[in-house]
């Protein structure tokens, strides 16, 4: 890694450094990249030193936030967010900090959050990524019908070719099924799966649930019967297996 790597607003910010310090910043932020997914541990000792060296450029901020978001570390990725918006002044990080208010249990605070002045300034796939949290927030409080109103505009609205469509889709299909209408969770669930060409979600496999599919173990010998006819119950569909209505909810 050399650290050419980051992006040219990233490297506008290390400009602020010694040419030495501004390469390393810049290699340690690769890395936090690199490790995020894999191993978050490894990513926050990155982050960490780049703050250290960086304590005022918004990108090394901005790093040590999402790993210890990562690591569900919700009151620290929130120190770290705002931090992020007073030295640069941006608020695409809104999503974040609400939903770091919501797992932090706080959600009249994380609600308030949501409707700030500052919303109407957000690019539109963090106004999605924000509508899905505040439609998580509202399933934790109960208001399964609020949840999934509060979508219906964006999910009308937003090209299915644009990265938030899947996850806002999904989202959409699982506040309907809590809400008690497996109908449009079905129809929306399929068009989550349409427009995932990624593979964020699994909205196949949820489709497949309320269809009443069962995916079976093809490469088992066990059910096959002796005479090398396969079982005639293998191959049924468990139709009782249906994922309730209020289910493995998450943050999204």
């Amino acid at each position: 890694m050399t650290g050419h790597e980051v992006d040219r607003g990233v490297k506008n910010q290390l400009r602020t450094l010694s040419k030495e310090n501004a390469e390393g910043v810049a290699q340690h932020l690769v890395m936090v990249a690199e490790l995020l997914d894999v191993e978050p541990e490894a990513a926050l000792a990155h982050a960490e030193t780049a703050v250290r060296r960086a304590g005022r450029v918004p990108a090394a901020r901005e790093a040590l936030g999402l790993v210890a978001y990562r690591l569900g570390d919700w009151a620290r990725a929130l120190g770290e967010f705002r931090t992020v918006r007073r030295l640069s002044g941006s608020n695409h990080l809104l999503p974040l900090m609400v939903d770091c208010e919501r797992a932090l249990g706080r959600h009249a605070k994380a609600l308030e959050l949501a409707q700030s002045p500052e919303v109407s300034t957000l690019a539109i796939d963090d106004r999605v990524e924000l509508a899905i949290v505040v439609s998580g927030i509202r399933r934790d409080l109960g208001q399964v019908d609020a949840a999934a109103a509060g979508l219906n505009d964006l999910v009308r609205r937003i090209s299915p070719n644009r990265p938030s469509a899947p996850r806002l889709f999904y989202a959409y299909a699982d506040a309907k099924l809590a809400a008690g209408d497996p109908v449009a969770a079905r129809e929306w669930f399929a068009r989550a799966a349409d427009a995932d060409h990624e593979l964020m979600t699994d909205a196949a496999e949820r489709l497949d649930e309320l269809d009443g599919v069962e995916v079976l173990d093809l490469l088992g010998d066990e059910d096959e019967t002796a005479d090398g006819r396969e079982d005639e119950t293998a191959g049924g569909h468990d139709t009782d297996r249906h994922r309730g209505a209020g289910e493995a909810e998450g943050r999204d």
